[in-house]
């Protein structure tokens, strides 16, 4: 059903920062941003003219200082330069690449009083029966990241039986992890308090998220107090390629930069380090199902996927970890539904057919 097409290792896709026109001012201009009208997060914009103060409004030297500081920039900045370079270089090859579908959202439900609290919901155009609902929560290492940004999914997932819907929630600084998934929680109340008008079945819910998005979602399926009543709404859960399932184990195992990422996310405490994992909650009220895709490459969400999946099956859980060649850590969410993510398009669509069929 999709078609296949190479991929270019994080090697290269670091050294196309060159093409990266970031700025100390409010826009990074490029080409990309005016075809995608899209642009980097105002904290990782904000991130990198901390990083690269010296370089003032000098658009070579900020380029320079980028490549040469890429590695000291948060696990979600990073990410979001890869995507946007990657994205740059697929436009740029428009003739052999599918572009990314969209289709606009059908509402956007409301769950609180800050700008972020809110999920744009997408539903299919001929739906005649209550079909299931997958809830999508993006990454951005717990600090940034964007709701809207979705690419080919919705149009994918609406086409393919199900709504789908992306939220939005709180970020650090200003909200620890606690609220984070409080918020999760309370989407998924407010998106059922609205069902009679949307029309999804309001007891078939999957859960859906990337990187700092599959830590939440975890820990929302594995930790009842988040979600509330609607927790027996979740019937499934797939993780993509997250790495914080087990704090404690992922901080002790760390290199520099992670470990401080790790520690300003979750801080130095013990207890609250292990309340903010989901492994710690595994074995009371979790979620029935679980898929945890990870980048066959990367050992850290490899290591942590394959633990959490254990104690899962261990505690009684029908749950799997899947490697996927042949991708990097944005690509796994990015191209779902397009043609490059066939891996892990097909390990999700089986998935959700035995789940919610």
């Amino acid at each position: 059903r999709l078609l296949n097409k190479g991929f270019n290792s994080a090697m290269q896709i670091s050294k196309q920062l060159l093409a990266l026109a970031a700025c100390a001012g409010a826009v990074i201009t490029t080409p990309i941003f005016a075809q995608s009208q899209e642009r980097l997060s105002r904290e990782c914009r904000q991130e990198v003219r901390d990083l690269c103060a010296s370089a003032g409004r000098d658009r070579d030297k900020l380029r320079a200082c980028v490549r040469e500081k890429f590695d000291e920039l948060s696990d979600g900045c990073s990410e979001e330069i890869r995507d946007r370079v990657q994205q740059r270089r697929s436009e740029g090859q428009a003739a052999t690449q599918v572009a990314y579908p969209r289709i606009p959202v059908s509402r956007t439900v409301l769950y609180g009083s800050h700008q972020r609290q809110q999920v744009d919901v997408y539903e299919p155009s001929d739906a005649v029966e209550e079909l299931p609902l997958v809830l999508f929560i993006h990454g951005g290492g717990w600090s940034m990241g964007d709701n809207k940004y979705v690419q080919a999914k919705p149009a994918y997932y609406t086409s393919n039986g199900y709504y789908f819907a992306s939220t939005g929630y709180r970020l650090l600084p200003g909200s620890p992890v606690e609220e984070q998934a409080a918020d999760i929680g309370a989407a998924l109340q407010a998106l059922r308090g609205q069902v009679f008008s949307i029309g999804f079945d309001p007891d078939r819910i999957i859960l859906m998220g990337h990187s700092a998005g599959a830590h939440l979602a975890a820990l929302v399926a594995s930790d009842p107090k988040y979600a509330g009543e609607a927790f027996g709404a979740i019937k499934g859960v797939i993780l993509l390629d997250g790495a914080g399932y087990d704090v404690p184990a992922r901080i002790a195992s760390a290199g520099p930069r992670s470990w401080q990422t790790y520690t300003n996310v979750f801080g130095r405490e013990p207890e609250r380090q292990v309340a903010l994992s989901p492994i710690t909650h595994v074995g009371g009220e979790d979620a029935p199902n679980w898929l945890a895709l990870y980048v066959e490459e990367r050992e850290d969400s490899r290591g942590q996927a394959q633990s959490f999946v254990n104690a899962l099956v261990e505690a009684g859980s029908s749950a799997s970890a899947l490697p996927i060649a042949g991708t990097d850590h944005s690509r796994m969410s990015r191209e779902i539904g397009t043609a490059g993510g066939e891996a892990q398009t097909q390990a999700i669509d089986a998935f959700l057919e035995a789940v919610t069929g």
